[in-house]
This record gives structure tokens, sequence and C-alpha cells, in this order.
């Protein structure tokens, strides 16, 4: 948490929130891609 407040009063505001939504985007990527490429098999059966 004080790695955050550090940041916040470093960088600003706005620049962490881009951040952490970019993190949690970043994971819902992830998981569509690994859908995305399971879609044949499933197709398939």
């Amino acid at each position: 948490m004080a790695g955050w407040i550090q940041l916040i009063s470093e960088v600003g505001f706005p620049i962490v929130v881009t951040l952490y939504l970019l993190q949690r985007i970043e994971t819902k990527l992830d998981q569509l891609n690994q859908s995305i490429k399971m879609l044949p098999e499933q197709l398939k059966n």
C-alpha cells in the first residue's frame, strides 16, 4: 500500500489509475485469448 501512495505522489493520480486499469484489462484479455484459442475444439465437439 505504501508503494501505491508513493507512486501517486510522484506521478499523479490519473497516471496511477490508468496503470491500474491497464493491468486489470490485461488479465481479462488473457482470459479472452484463451477462450478464443479453445473455441475450435469446442466447435468440433
